[in-house]
């Protein structure tokens, strides 16, 4: 009789690891990864789908087996077990109400151990290693626990949710992956050999890319070669042989009215076949984007553009610049070498320190930094992040303090911001001179 009574709890103990291991395989399971075996037609995928789209339910059910469990447990370890134990230290002398004690206290001692060990430890320790595929495996068996407990789980639902509305609880809002997620998951595939660091880095940027407004990207209209075609045509032709672009937007007159492009290919055929080009003939449309567009709702607009460039312009009908799908390339995998070399947006010094180009991005700032800065702000760059600090055009040598960095302006390029100096300081915030 004993040993049926052993059997038992050792069944008891088992059967409350598998609803553990089940239980932590189905709420840590992922429902993408979990349609994908949908997809692949696993058996059992459709089930675990199920189960982890409704986990409220999944949960009561769940809590229902182990609970009874728990009585089953506890009514043979201390009615049974604790009593024929208790019975035998009796026989070897021990006095009847210290032997009750101790026979009860070792034999809830031993079985809560297993318990926690053979019962909840190791079977969700399985359950995290790998929990679409344990959650496939207990999914069938489950579903049929569920519908059995289907009386018991619609009341413990019910007066779950009567509870969370008397603390004022929302119901659960649909599960959505944020991109902090989706980032500490690239780190872990990183980490883990999974993916190339230059991948992580891409896809990064592209995380970046869909953030951005189209102005954060473009090449501002101070960098841009423009044609008038109000000067001399010499004059045209020396602006277009001296230009590293082969694209160049075209105006005439004021540059607020911007009439399209001219590819330097195209005037240069003409010179070659001994022509004396007429460069309005020569003019192609481009699409005109209002600064605030998403930058990667542009990169369908440039493709399909014949130029694979776009005109920029404000609210207002200024002429802002012009986007490139090497602009569109060069925010996602970086800056490319040009003739003067390849231009770092900050580059570390010996003592800890960040030289910041004042054109970098003010994401690629605050992530390299490691500060927040607001979501929806008026600035882009790192330069356009110390003029909202200052509230002014700063001199070499102003500097702010903000999220334990002090900036100090080291370099002006005529009005713009063209260096900046960030040092790793205690807290606090200040604007002004050193």
């Amino acid at each position: 009789m004993i040993y049926f009574e052993i059997a038992t709890v050792v069944v008891l103990i088992f059967i409350n690891a598998l609803l553990a291991m089940a239980e932590l395989a189905v709420v840590s399971s992922r429902r993408a990864r979990l349609q994908a075996l949908v997809d692949r037609e696993v058996v059992g995928s459709r089930r675990a789908l199920a189960l982890a789209a409704n986990p409220g339910k999944f949960l009561s059910t769940v809590q229902v087996g182990i609970t009874l469990i728990g009585i089953l447990s506890g009514a043979f370890s201390g009615a049974t077990l604790g009593s024929r134990l208790s019975e035998w230290f009796v026989s070897l002398g021990m006095p009847p109400a210290v032997a009750d004690a101790s026979g009860v206290g070792l034999v809830v001692t031993v079985i809560t151990y297993a318990s926690l060990i053979i019962g909840e430890l190791v079977p969700k320790q399985i359950a995290l290693r790998n929990p679409e595929a344990i959650a496939v495996r207990v999914s069938p068996s489950m579903t049929v626990l569920a519908k059995i407990a289907s009386p018991f789980v619609w009341v413990l639902d019910a007066s779950g949710r009567l509870v969370l509305r008397a603390l004022a609880q929302r119901p659960e809002a649909e599960e959505r992956v944020t991109d902090e997620e989706i980032r500490t998951l690239i780190a872990e595939a990183e980490t883990a050999g999974i993916i190339e660091p230059e991948e992580r880095t891409m896809i990064a940027g592209v995380m970046r890319l869909g953030d951005r407004p189209v102005r954060a990207v473009m090449t501002p209209r101070t960098d841009v070669d423009m044609i008038n075609l109000a000067d001399d045509p010499q004059a045209i032709r020396k602006l277009i042989v001296g230009s590293v672009h082969s694209r160049m937007p075209v105006y005439d007159g004021t540059p607020e009215e911007m009439l399209g492009v001219v590819q330097a290919k195209d005037v240069l055929d003409a010179y070659l076949r001994g022509e004396q080009p007429d460069f309005r003939a020569y003019v192609r449309s481009a699409p005109v984007i209002p600064d605030t567009a998403d930058a990667l709702d542009v990169v369908q607009t440039i493709k399909t553009s014949p130029v694979h460039m776009a005109l920029i312009h404000d609210e207002y009908g200024h002429f802002e610049g012009v986007v490139t799908n090497a602009d569109i390339l060069e925010a996602i995998v970086g800056a490319f070498r040009t003739d003067e070399g390849l231009v770092e947006h900050a580059v570390q010094r010996a003592d800890g320190s960040w030289l910041i180009a004042g054109g970098m991005p003010a994401d690629e700032m605050a992530e390299l930094l490691a500060i927040p800065i607001p979501q929806t702000r008026s600035y882009q760059t790192a330069a356009g992040f110390a003029l909202a600090q200052a509230g002014h055009l700063p001199q070499v040598g102003e500097a702010f303090d903000a999220s334990g960095w002090r900036f100090e302006i080291v370099d002006l390029d005529g009005r713009r911001i063209d260096k900046i100096l960030a040092r790793r300081i205690s807290s606090g915030r200040r604007w002004g001179p050193l």
